[in-house]
């Protein structure tokens, strides 16, 4: 019987394992008040989703509005070279014509000069 934990030690043990038990729940509880309702974690979920699909949607936009604008450069930058291109030949032609006005009038003159 000496083994044998007494009344009073029992009693102590006792109120100690009620004051841990005490200490353990109003951790819980206070863990529990943080933790946010189902019903507020299914709000803010479908709130979530829907943003994320508003977002999808404008990025979607802008990618249109760039391969647009992408497209509208790249066919500005070829009207651009054909135009240059056009008007590089057409003031090689204004260069061309007056000299070979010059070298027809010449060989005129000198076909004229020779046949008297």
């Amino acid at each position: 019987m000496a083994d044998e934990p007494g009344n009073g030690e029992l009693g102590r043990s006792l109120e100690s394992l009620r004051k841990e038990l005490r200490d353990g729940m109003a951790g819980i509880n206070i863990r529990l008040d943080r933790v946010v309702s189902t019903e507020v974690y299914t709000l803010q979920s479908a709130h979530t989703d829907q943003r994320i699909n508003v977002l999808g949607q404008e990025i979607q936009k802008v990618r249109d509005e760039r391969d647009t604008l992408e497209r509208d450069f790249d066919r500005y930058q070829l009207d651009e070279a054909r135009r240059r291109d056009r008007e590089r030949q057409s003031r090689l032609y204004l260069m061309i014509i007056p000299v070979l006005l010059g070298l027809l009038s010449a060989a005129v003159a000198i076909w004229a000069v020779t046949k008297r």
